[in-house]
């Protein structure tokens, strides 16, 4: 089987981004992005994933977040779609609910080569360390885009801020981590009619 691993970094007048995934790892990770709680919501894409990260960011965090945390999404959702490759073999369409005390998100993902992402979250800043809210719903959005997947986001229960957001990432973790599995009935053969995922 191919190994379907990506390297990728990208550097502009505003941040320097360095990416490293392993589709098919153990969960091991990591990440330093300057934000704590953004490195600990990355954390859950890696651990409950199954995926390999290495992310290293930097920049112009005097002026905020907005930067880190948008240009990241950009270079791992690259990645992540350059280590998927054709999409050959993999199950495509998954989902998962996942709990965090009081907060229980619910997330679906169709890896279908085209991104778009429709987040319904109720996110507010409390709670959420140095990460504004707004941040991750910015970062699914772009993280979705150009990784080339489908998503959908729905918090369904929740008061506290952090659980609500650490429980989307853990479902996101899992729900990429079932998509992408391969599915061995499809013997390497693109899960789509068109006969490509692209």
């Amino acid at each position: 089987m191919a190994k379907r691993t990506s390297k990728m970094s990208r550097e502009t007048g505003e941040t320097q981004v360095s990416v490293e995934v392993n589709l098919d790892g153990d969960g091991s990770y990591k990440i330093d992005t300057g934000n704590g709680m953004f490195d600990h919501m990355l954390a859950q894409l890696s651990r409950h994933g199954l995926i390999d990260i290495n992310v290293t960011a930097g920049g112009d965090t005097h002026v905020g977040w907005h930067h880190i945390v948008e240009d990241t999404a950009i270079v791992l959702g690259r990645a992540l779609k350059e280590a998927v490759g054709d999409a050959a073999g993999i199950t495509r369409m998954a989902h998962a609910y996942v709990p965090l005390d009081e907060a229980l998100a619910l997330v679906v993902v169709d890896y279908s080569g085209r991104g778009y992402a429709v987040i319904d979250a109720s996110l507010s800043d409390s709670d959420m360390g140095e990460m504004p809210a707004s941040l991750v719903t910015h970062f699914l959005e772009t993280f979705s885009r150009e990784g080339g997947f489908n998503l959908h986001v729905k918090v369904l229960a929740g008061a506290n801020n952090h659980h609500k957001a650490e429980a989307i990432f853990k479902a996101l973790a899992r729900s990429l981590r079932a998509a992408l599995t391969l599915d061995p009935r499809r013997e390497g053969d693109i899960p789509s009619t068109k006969g490509t995922i692209g």
